[in-house]
This record gives structure tokens, sequence and C-alpha cells, in this order.
């Protein structure tokens, strides 16, 4: 198998970091949406709102993929996540594959010679991928950087080896009893076309954000006309002077007749409405919602009394298949991990086939309230009356989230 190079890698890389910078933006809201210029007075051209819907359609899917452990771990893979601070492994690896869409996790010994494993960002790095497996045939990663952002420690994975340069220049190269390169990709939504998966913050979210900024800055505009609508007066002399500050916020004013007994009248122009400001920006939640399977009521607008459990997982139905989707596809990649880590730890190259009988587990997506537990226990009795134990604690756990644990 020929291998591409560091140097293709790196070319590789520079054109995809501006890509997962703009989503990183939009997720911790420093984006800067485009000034049409038309309605914006120009003391204010470079001021903006922020809106954290992106943030919202990330963490919403995010909080909710949790991953618990593999079933029938006959390699013991287990024990290696679990020496690896898995509570904040899977979490980092699953939040920066659904805003970048590909983060990727990083297989190293530590000074006793166990599995260390790192969470990297598409930003810092990415690979070559095999079709038939969805890992690394070879890898580049920035490990660090200094305080200019300029790389300083990089690696090159290979499944022979992992070559580590400083500066430019080669320090250390790691045997890899691996079959594979020791840089295992955790993607989201992949498919043929882009092996490397979609990112939840989907261009639909970006320019969906982007008109509904605008929209709050056009609100905020209005909101000093609407609390201080424009006022006239005709009739006033040549050389008369009003104080037009004072006069705006003074509660009684007079006005006194000319020798000819000829006074000025004071109006008001009608004043601006925020309605359809507030109009459209619901508009652009909605559509929003739509993009992203959440609910009006997780951007914002309330729309009725608090729901049941059972409702909130009516309403986010298209969530709950995105999170299905996404558990599928993770958990093949931390099997992947596990694999490696595994051939890393006893140094020795195992076959894939091997894990074949390990499953990954995962949290229920939606875990029932108690208001619907006397039902699913009577669902449970019928169900094990007709197919005795069909239904036991281990399954039982897996579907509502309960059991000894």
């Amino acid at each position: 198998m020929e291998l591409k190079g560091i140097d293709f890698l790196k070319k590789k890389l520079s054109i995809k970091q501006v890509r997962v910078d703009t989503r990183y933006k939009y997720y911790e809201m420093k984006n800067i949406p485009i000034d049409f210029k038309i309605s914006t007075p120009p003391d204010l051209k470079h001021w903006f709102s922020t809106l954290g819907w992106c943030a919202k359609a990330v963490d919403s899917l995010a909080d909710r993929l949790q991953f618990r452990e593999f079933a029938k771990d006959n390699f013991d893979m287990n024990t290696i996540f679990n020496m690896n601070n898995p509570d904040i492994l899977f979490d980092s690896a699953i939040l920066g594959a659904l805003i970048g869409s590909c983060s990727f996790i990083y297989i190293s010994k530590d000074a006793d010679g166990f599995p260390r494993l790192q969470v990297i960002d598409g930003y810092n790095a990415t690979g070559i991928i095999d079709p038939f497996t969805n890992m690394l045939t070879e890898g580049y990663a920035i490990l660090s950087r200094d305080s200019n952002g300029n790389p300083v420690t990089e690696a090159y994975f290979t499944p022979n080896n992992t070559v580590y340069y400083q500066k430019g220049k080669i320090i250390r190269v790691d045997k890899n009893d691996a079959p594979y390169a020791l840089l295992v990709p955790i993607i989201y939504k992949p498919d043929a076309k882009r092996p490397f998966g979609h990112s939840r913050i989907s261009r639909a979210c970006m320019s969906i954000v982007g008109s509904a900024l605008r929209t709050i800055k056009r609100s905020e505009i209005a909101a000093e006309f609407y609390s201080f609508p424009q006022k006239y007066v005709t009739g006033l002399a040549n050389d008369a002077e009003i104080e037009n500050w004072k006069a705006s916020m003074s509660s009684m004013i007079t006005f006194t007749k000319d020798e000819d007994g000829d006074h000025p009248v004071v109006g008001q122009f009608q004043q601006e409405s925020m309605q359809p400001h507030i109009e459209q920006l619901r508009m652009f939640a909605s559509l929003f919602a739509g993009e992203t399977g959440l609910t009006l009521d997780d951007l914002g607008f309330t729309t009725e009394n608090p729901a049941s459990a059972e409702a909130i997982k009516a309403t986010h139905e298209n969530l709950r298949l995105t999170a299905r989707k996404a558990q599928r596809v993770f958990g093949s990649a931390f099997l992947n991990v596990g694999y490696l880590a595994a051939c890393v730890r006893d140094e020795y190259e195992y076959s894939r086939s091997q894990i074949y009988v390990t499953t990954p587990k995962w949290q229920p997506i939606f875990e029932p309230d108690s208001s619907v537990l006397s039902a699913i226990g009577d669902g449970i009795i019928k169900i094990n009356q007709a197919v005795p134990e069909y239904l036991n604690k281990d399954n039982l756990f897996d579907l509502i989230g309960i059991g000894n644990e």
C-alpha cells in the first residue's frame, strides 16, 4: 500500500481547517453575520447580538448520547476506557464530531505500557480512511501549539509506526503493534461521498442563524423608536429655540401665542411596532427547529404548558431518530478505538474479525418518568407471558435505563 506522506496530509488539513473553525465559531457564538447595510445606522454597523441556537442544536443531541459499556467484551476493552477518564473522553469525542463532523482519538502508551487515549478535534488532525473499516491507513495530528498557534509537536501515523516531530524535526519513532494507524476517526453521519461525515451545524443552520441575528439587530434599532416615538412641531417661529432632548423628556412643555395670536401645533408620528420583528424571529426559529429536529420550546418560544416525558419524546421524534443513527456510527468508532488499544496493550496484532461479538451499549435516549412506569410494567408482564423471559434485567436496562447499576 502506497502512503501519501505527511506533506500531503498537512495540505489536506489546512483545507479543512477553515470549515471546522467556522463551525466552532457558530457553536461558541463568535460568528459575525453579513450586514446588508440597509437599515443599520453607521455607528452600529459593527454591533451584533449573539444567538445560541447552533450550540443548542449540538448540545441537545450530544447530551442524549451517553455511552455505557461494551457487552460481550472478550478483549477487556472496558478496562482500557475506564482507565482513560471515560466520562470526559466519550463526551469530548462526540461533541467534537457533532461540531466539526469528525474528531479523532489518538492512542499511545503511558510509562507502564498501558494504552492512553486522547481526543483531538478535526481542526488538528486528518488522515486517509479505509472505506471497509473506517480506520485510517495513515494519519497526521498536531499534538501541541505555541502561544501564537503554530504547531510545535506533530505526529505522523502509519500501520507500521508513529513518527513524532518537534518543530519540524523527528524526535522519536514508536513501533505500531496494531494493523492500522493509531489515530481513530469518530465520525458523524458519514456517507460514500463524504467519508469524514457532516457537521450537525449545517449550512442551513448557519444561514438561518445569520438571518435571525440581523432580525435581532433591526429590532434593537426599532426599539429606540418604539420607546421614543418621533414628534414634530409646526407653526413655530423661525427664531424660536427648542432643546430637542429636553423637550422629549419633559413632562410639560408650554408654547405661548405670538403677537398675531397664533401658536405652534405639536404632534407625534405613529409609534413603531415591535410585532413584525417578533414574528420574523419566530419564523426563523421554526425553520431552525425543522432543520435540527428541535421544537420551538427548545429555542425559547413557549408554546404550551410543561409536557410529560412521553409528550416530549413524541415531539422530538426526529431528534430520537438522529440520535439512534449517531449511536450506531459512534459505537462502531469506539469499537475501533478499543480494538486498536487492545493491540497496543497486548503488543499483538489481533484480527478485527475477532471482536465481531462485542456490542456497544448506550443509555436510553429518553428516560421514562414515574407516570409511565406502571404502563411499562404491564407491557413487560404481557410480553413475558407470551414469550417467557423475553424481557430481563439486561435488555430492560437497554430499553428504559432501569437496572441494578
